[in-house]
């Protein structure tokens, strides 16, 4: 249950802040600048709130996990929807690259943890 409440606070945030500053419920209506905030938001809060965790000695549960891949499908719908609708997506690729490794190494060690036990 504690896993759940930290990697839930930076997604509450991350939507409040959506809801204030952008004024929308839907992510994926945002023109790019507006989504990338967001998504950095997103993203620097789950993986901050994956450090906490590993601060307090907890493990990497497959909840965690599940919750990257959610963040990544996200991610992988607005470079969908950018494509078709002809707008430039280097910078979201870039980040959707860089999310691609950090789930590769986290999904490693999860791995790697699950044997030694």
């Amino acid at each position: 249950m504690k896993k759940i409440i930290i990697h839930l606070v930076p997604i509450v945030i991350s939507f409040v802040w959506l809801i204030e500053i952008c004024h929308t419920f839907n992510p994926f209506t945002l023109k790019g600048p507006g989504f990338l905030k967001f998504y950095l938001l997103l993203l620097f809060g789950f993986y901050s709130s994956i450090f906490i965790l590993k601060l307090l000695k907890e493990t990497i549960s497959k909840t965690t996990l599940y919750w990257m891949l959610l963040i990544f499908v996200v991610g992988i719908i607005k470079v969908i929807r950018g494509i078709l609708l002809g707008r430039p997506v280097g910078f979201l690729v870039m980040i959707l690259i860089l999310e691609c490794i950090v789930i590769l190494l986290f999904k490693l060690f999860y791995v790697k943890n699950k044997i030694k036990k």
